[in-house]
């Protein structure tokens, strides 16, 4: 059953990278908005006349709180209708037309395996609401490891937030990962795969993976997750563009 259609107003805006931007959607006529970390909602844009060439879904960056304000976070795109709208027209105040929450790429309902978040870019917005989620909510868990790759430090979304997670929750590792950054020895360059191939190694564990990004990244990473001897049903996806 298709869920209608409603309205939020963005009451926020803040540029998180150079060519991405966080968004604030306050939900009308709701005190509170529920939703599964991991889901996404689908907004209306007037961008198109056909209805099916205006819609463009996002997952939601924020995690459950109680009230009815959701986060998201979104990259310009080049060529993009939907995210040239969302960066040209839209502020503070500006009115949208929404669906949602939708989707099943949500935490398991008990997690009694190690889970690995991997994922590109905005690709980590549903990890985020998932992790901050089991923190927030004292939540039983294994371990936790978010893979988050993406090209150069200034690219970096929720870097010290995340960073600060990882401090507070022992069980918890982000490991961000630089594809063309030269600089700065300390960081950890490459691309997401050698990063969770290095710690399964040959020390393989009951794990699920969750992936996240551009179709490139999750086709390979899990043909690499079915090579270390997973099955295919511990991998969840959801792909990006």
């Amino acid at each position: 059953m298709l869920q209608p259609w409603r309205t939020g107003k963005v009451i926020r805006i803040e540029d998180a990278t150079p060519n991405t931007r966080r968004f604030w959607i306050e939900v009308a006529d709701e005190d509170r908005f529920d939703f599964k970390p991991g889901q996404f909602v689908t907004l209306d844009l007037p961008i198109h006349e056909k209805k099916n060439k205006r819609w463009r879904s996002y997952s939601i960056a924020s995690w459950p709180d109680g009230t009815n304000v959701f986060e998201l976070v979104v990259v310009l795109m080049p060529q993009g209708a939907g995210s040239t709208y969302l960066f040209n027209d839209v502020e503070v105040g500006s009115v949208l037309a929404f669906r949602g929450p939708q989707g099943v790429f949500t935490l398991p309902e008990t997690i009694d395996k190690d889970l690995f978040f991997i994922c590109t870019g905005t690709g980590v917005a549903p990890f985020r609401s998932m992790v901050e989620y089991i923190y927030r909510n004292n939540i039983p868990h294994k371990k936790l490891y978010l893979i988050f790759g993406c090209r150069y430090i200034k690219d970096s979304l929720y870097f010290e937030e995340l960073n600060e997670l990882q401090s507070k929750l022992s069980s918890f590792q982000y490991i961000p990962t630089y594809s063309r950054e030269t600089g700065e020895n300390q960081i950890r360059k490459g691309y997401v795969h050698a990063v969770y191939e290095e710690i399964i190694g040959n020390n393989k564990t009951d794990a699920q993976f969750f992936l996240c990004g551009w179709k490139n990244m999750v086709d390979e990473a899990k043909e690499r997750i079915v090579a270390l001897g997973y099955d295919k049903k511990d991998i969840h996806l959801e792909l990006y563009g």
